[in-house]
């Protein structure tokens, strides 16, 4: 009966952890410069492909905030970050670490 009870006891702490693993890789990303980012890719560092555009159909204005779990099941911690501005400018942002970084700014 021990060992089943402990089995349970340890099998409840994997849950725990694993949900708390991916409520750490929710990041807020802060639109703090003067034009709207229309798109915005996360993709595994070192991948050779963006994945698709997290915003969807929905963009992020000047001044604007959204969080995004950028958990895609793979476990991975660094991320490279693409935001597609309304002006055509891109900016690209490398090895963030999902796992520690809370939030992310895009200034002017």
């Amino acid at each position: 009966m021990k060992k089943i009870l402990t089995t349970a006891v340890l099998a409840l702490f994997a849950v725990g952890v694993t949900n708390a693993q991916a409520l750490d890789r929710r990041v807020q990303i802060v639109n703090e410069s003067n034009y709207t980012i229309q798109e915005f890719y996360a993709s595994n560092t070192g991948s050779k492909s963006w994945e698709e555009d997290i915003l969807g159909k929905n963009v992020l204005p000047a001044g604007g905030t959204v969080t995004i779990n950028i958990d895609d099941g793979s476990g991975y911690c660094k991320y490279d970050f693409l935001a597609v501005f309304e002006d055509g400018a891109k900016v690209t942002s490398t090895a963030n670490n999902v796992c520690e970084l809370s939030v992310f700014r895009f200034t002017n």
